[in-house]
């Protein structure tokens, strides 16, 4: 076989592999939103489409709308900017790339802004049980207690150069309402939190999500946040999970891949505020 064609049948074989991840994705993260919330999140059905309200930001997830006329999806989108207009409360709509063709337009008409996108990077748990060591002179240990949640949204505060104090309440909320399914873990140097990731558990499915991940600017580069993949796989599949997904930024999606997971589509939170309307 020549070279080329050798390029060809690993495109092929990587192809159809990102596809059956995005199929499981599919099926097993994003069709199960509802039965797997946390207990502070409270859920308002409209067909195909779940509208969540949170203490902190409002959610729209939906199944993808796939077969959905033009006009079934501008309306779950009316309905649902108006829902939360009536609230006079900002919403996020979590908008896939294999979403309804027409979605994207018809939220942007609607008066929902998009951010940043991120790439869906999924990958079995298997294949990155070995994805880094951990560094000379760090510490990744397990944390629960409130205090070093408090420490972790200090962290997140810096490195993101806003307030992100909310993060310790929502991780709390998940340690208190639900153990067995959330492990936060902080990456230390001389006692000093300078990462924190944390592996969110999906009951009833064979997903765990990475969440987290980042790591304060001076500490980046040094190994810390494949160790922490690393931790969180074999956390993972201690608790008997096949999969691991994330959304990732530019940042962390190169090294991810290396690491033998694979980017199967991208997300874009649309969101939609009172002043926007």
């Amino acid at each position: 076989m020549t070279s080329t064609a050798n390029r060809s049948a690993t495109s092929g074989a990587q192809t159809s592999v990102a596809a059956e991840l995005l199929a499981a994705h599919d099926a097993q993260v994003r069709a199960t939103v509802a039965a797997r919330m946390p207990l502070t999140w409270t859920s308002h059905p409209d067909g195909r489409v779940l509208r969540v309200t949170t203490t902190h930001r409002a959610f729209v997830f939906s199944d993808g709308l796939a077969g959905a006329s033009d006009e079934e999806v501008e309306g779950y989108v009316r309905r649902a900017r108006d829902f939360f207009a009536e609230r006079n409360e900002a919403v996020e709509w979590k908008y896939y790339s294999n979403d309804h063709p027409r979605l994207r337009g018809l939220l942007e008409e609607a008066g929902f802004a998009p951010e940043d996108e991120e790439s869906v990077v999924v990958g079995r748990v298997r294949d990155v049980l070995d994805a880094g060591r951990v560094p000379e002179g760090i510490t990744i240990r397990p944390v629960s207690d409130r205090p070093d949640l408090d420490r972790i949204a200090a962290m997140e505060s810096e490195v993101w150069s806003q307030d992100w104090s909310w993060l310790a309440d929502d991780l709390a909320d998940r340690v208190a309402g639900s153990p067995d399914d959330i492990a936060v873990l902080v990456a230390e140097a001389d006692g000093a939190v300078v990462a924190a990731a944390w592996l969110v558990v999906m009951p009833g499915t064979r997903f765990g999500g990475l969440w987290g991940g980042s790591t304060l600017a001076r500490w980046r580069g040094r190994g810390i946040y494949r160790a922490l993949v690393a931790e969180r796989a074999r956390i993972a599949q201690a608790k008997g999970l096949e999969f691991l997904q994330v959304d990732a930024s530019e940042d962390s999606r190169p090294i991810l891949e290396r690491l033998g997971m694979f980017k199967v589509a991208t997300t874009t939170p649309y969101v939609w505020t009172p002043q926007a309307s």
